[in-house]
């Protein structure tokens, strides 16, 4: 079946490949080459402009999360365009339209670094970093890594805020991680961002974002996708940052969606373990707390991704933030 076709069978849909060739990005897309762990990777980024009027000089990088692409900041990449800012929404090595190597040591570390040597390519020395879900814990780290380039962090329902293992989350093997992963399917992506990211809510045009991510797992890339995956899982599980939080000294800005439930392994750990794991906004009043220089805002009814659920409300409170730190 050719790439962007749409398959037939108990989970239809369109067919992508294995770097979501097929899937069309909302601006141009380019490429960084370079060397890592001995070979040669690319990553996929978008390079938007601001709107000439407004420029005011000033750069912001997204992070996507774990089951998001650049693509899907669409909306924010937009609105932050309009209000005068260069976006860089990057997709990350083992994400979406970049490499998928067959073997590689992930580590925020690493992925910290190449996305510095990335924004070092385009003449970009500071940066905002917002960073959604996946990303938010990137951008911890890549804040903790950069101190001097990074002008302000925006963490949006980052994961991260807590130490699943130590709470009872079991170790989960990345041959584990691999078999689950072989077995995803929109309507498995659908039900769980519906109870997580959405509070339970859903709309049609979310769809688009499963359907991405669903596409891979049609194609004639499925293994190396789900293989990608896996070891990504076991990097977010055993790289916590949150005893590190008081070590942060950029300005950032938490934004939570309270009805946010996420926790990376939950199904794993014993029953009574769960209703303890993913309490967000208990996890951003300590968060807050343990970060210097820290503010806090709240959705109260949205889930893990209040910039795609309540995306007016997000960006009016994400743009006033942004024009506090000079």
């Amino acid at each position: 079946m050719a790439l962007g076709q749409v398959s037939t069978g108990n989970d239809s849909g369109p067919v992508y490949g294995a770097e979501l060739q097929g899937f069309d990005y909302p601006y141009p897309v380019s490429y960084y080459t370079f060397q890592s762990q001995r070979q040669e990777l690319k990553m996929a980024y978008m390079d938007v402009a601001p709107d000439a009027k407004a420029a005011n000089g000033r750069t912001v990088v997204l992070l996507h999360g774990k089951n998001y692409c650049s693509a899907t900041w669409e909306g924010t990449i937009k609105v932050l365009a309009k209000a005068g800012y260069r976006v860089i929404a990057v997709d990350q090595i083992g994400f979406c339209k970049s490499s998928k190597p067959a073997s590689y040591q992930f580590s925020f570390q690493q992925l910290a670094k190449n996305t510095n040597d990335l924004l070092h390519s385009l003449g970009i020395h500071e940066a905002t970093v917002i960073g959604h879900s996946t990303g938010g814990m990137l951008g911890i780290r890549y804040a903790l890594t950069y101190p001097q380039e990074t002008r302000q962090l925006v963490l949006v329902d980052p994961i991260g805020l807590e130490d699943w293992k130590a709470k009872g989350v079991p170790p989960i093997s990345v041959d584990q991680w691999y078999k689950r992963e072989l077995g995803t399917t929109a309507e498995r992506i659908r039900n769980y961002e519906k109870s997580t990211y959405f509070a339970g809510q859903w709309r049609a045009d979310y769809d688009r974002w499963v359907q991405m991510l669903a596409g891979m797992y049609r194609g004639p890339g499925k293994n190396v996708v789900a293989w990608n995956s896996a070891l990504l899982y076991d990097m977010i599980l055993t790289q916590p940052v949150v005893y590190e939080l008081p070590q942060l000294k950029v300005p950032t800005l938490l934004m939570i969606g309270d009805k946010d439930t996420t926790a990376i392994g939950k199904e794993y750990a014993p029953a009574d373990k769960r209703p303890l794991l993913g309490d967000y906004p208990k996890l951003a009043h300590a968060t807050v707390a343990a970060i210097p220089k820290a503010t806090l805002v709240e959705f109260p009814d949205a889930g893990h991704a209040p910039q795609l659920q309540d995306p007016d409300a997000f960006h009016a409170a994400l743009l006033p933030e942004m024009r506090t730190v000079h």
